[in-house]
C-alpha cells in the first residue's frame, strides 16, 4: 500500500482572555520552543513601557501612521483598547500560514471577533481561537496587582473590561480555566497537537505521491 507524503497548513491561533490569565506568555512559550509556530508581533498606538523594544514586544506606532496602514488594508484585525489602537498586520501572518507554520495571536474579545468576521479563505480555514479564564475575581486582582504596571485608576478600568470579556469565553472553539503555569501551557499545546492533525489541514506534496521506497 502506498503511503502519500502530507504538508500540513499553517493555524492561525488567537488566544484571548483576561489581563493576567497568562495569553501573552502562553503563546510566546509556545513559538519559543516549536520551530514550526511564530508569534505574531502585534502594533500599537501606545507609547512603549519601560524595558519593551520596538518590533518585540510591540511595533510602536503613532496614531496617524496607524491609521494610514489601516486606510491602505495592511491590517487583519485593530481596535481601540483603553484608548490606544491594537491590531495584527497581514505581513506578521499570511506568508507563515503558506509556509505551513503555525502563528499565535493574543488578542481581546474586540479583536477576536474581528478575526471571526473576515471573509478570506485562508483566515478563516487555518482559524482557531482560545478563551483562558481566570478561576475567580480574587485571583484575577492578584494577578492584575502583580504587574505592578498600573495606576490605581488604570487597575480598577482593567478590572471592569476583563469581567466583561470573561462572559464572551463561550463564543470560542476552545475554553479553560488557567490553573498553573505548566498546566495551562499542557493544555494549550494538547490543543494545537489535536488540530494540527485535522485532515483538512493536510494536503499532499508537490512533486511527491509515495514515501520514498515504497
Amino acid at each position: 500500500m502506498s503511503d502519500l507524503i502530507l504538508q500540513r497548513s499553517g493555524i492561525l491561533c488567537v488566544v484571548s482572555g483576561p489581563s493576567g490569565s497568562g495569553k501573552t506568555t502562553l503563546c510566546r512559550r509556545f513559538s519559543e520552543t516549536d520551530p514550526s509556530a511564530a508569534y505574531a508581533v502585534s502594533a500599537t498606538t501606545r507609547p512603549p513601557r519601560e524595558g519593551e523594544v520596538d518590533g518585540v514586544d510591540y511595533f510602536f506606532l503613532a496614531r496617524d501612521v496607524f491609521e494610514g496602514r489601516v486606510a491602505r488594508g495592511e491590517f487583519i484585525e485593530y481596535a481601540e483598547v483603553h484608548g490606544n489602537l491594537y491590531g495584527t498586520l497581514k505581513s506578521e501572518v499570511l506568508g507563515h500560514l503558506e509556509a505551513g507554520r503555525d502563528v499565535l495571536l493574543d488578542l481581546d474579545v474586540q479583536g477576536a471577533a474581528y478575526v471571526r468576521s473576515v471573509t478570506d479563505t485562508a483566515i478563516r480555514e487555518a482559524l482557531v481561537d482560545i478563551f483562558i479564564l481566570l478561576p475567580e475575581g480574587a485571583e484575577l486582582v492578584k494577578r492584575l496587582r502583580s504587574r505592578g504596571t498600573e495606576t490605581e485608576d488604570q487597575l480598577e478600568l482593567r478590572l471592569f473590561n476583563a469581567q466583561e470579556e470573561s462572559h464572551h469565553w463561550a463564543e470560542y472553539t476552545y475554553a479553560f480555566v488557567s490553573a498553573d503555569r505548566e498546566t495551562d501551557f499542557a493544555t494549550f499545546r494538547s490543543i494545537l497537537a489535536g488540530e494540527r492533525c485535522r485532515s483538512r489541514r493536510l494536503r499532499k506534496a508537490p512533486g511527491e505521491t509515495t514515501l520514498p521506497g515504497v
